[in-house]
């Protein structure tokens, strides 16, 4: 089987499957710079440690804030819903833009990897570290794949594939068959 490893957000083209790419997305109602962002907010218990989250300089940064919050200011039940919510927010993620719903789709069926270089407990969850790991962010960018895949087909009655444009036609590249919103 394939395998797409990725980790740096800046790196071409599988850093935009990192939480840390920077594209706003919508979730809850509110906008949100990152992946990693809308992910955190619903980490915290109270508004306040949300806000001082929140408030970080970058994605980074306000991940390594997150993972050392103490647990008197985690919600409650945060280890029974993280993976659920990292799903809906990478659900929002790649059902609001195009090109990057277009870059998943275009993996077919290889495995998504988070390659990371650091070995920790979080590195391991949510991604490998020297082949070792869950690989969660992996197996969750999966399941929207696997998802956004299934809606195209129910929507267009087709393989969720993308095809390339006539020779001659006015733009280049490709394009999606339906389109999920």
């Amino acid at each position: 089987m394939k395998e797409i490893r990725f980790y740096r957000a800046n790196e071409k083209p599988y850093g935009a499957f990192s939480n840390l790419y920077r594209r706003e997305i919508e979730f809850e109602g509110v906008l949100y710079p990152t992946t990693e962002h809308a992910y955190q907010a619903g980490k915290a218990r109270k508004d306040s440690v949300r806000d001082w989250l929140m408030s970080a300089p970058s994605p980074a940064l306000l991940a390594m804030a997150a993972h050392g919050l103490y647990s008197w200011d985690i919600q409650s039940n945060w280890s029974k819903i993280k993976y659920e919510r990292m799903k809906q927010v990478l659900r929002a993620k790649f059902t609001q833009h195009e090109d990057l719903r277009e870059l998943l789709l275009s993996t077919g069926e290889a495995r998504l990897v988070e390659a990371a270089t650091v070995d920790n407990l979080v590195n391991r969850t949510w991604g490998e570290v020297n082949g070792k790991g869950k690989n969660m962010l992996g197996v969750l960018l999966m399941e929207v794949r696997s998802e956004i895949r299934e809606a195209l087909i129910a929507k267009g009655g087709k393989k969720a594939t993308t095809r390339r444009r006539a020779v001659g036609s006015k733009t280049r590249g490709t394009e999606a068959i339906g389109a999920v919103r």
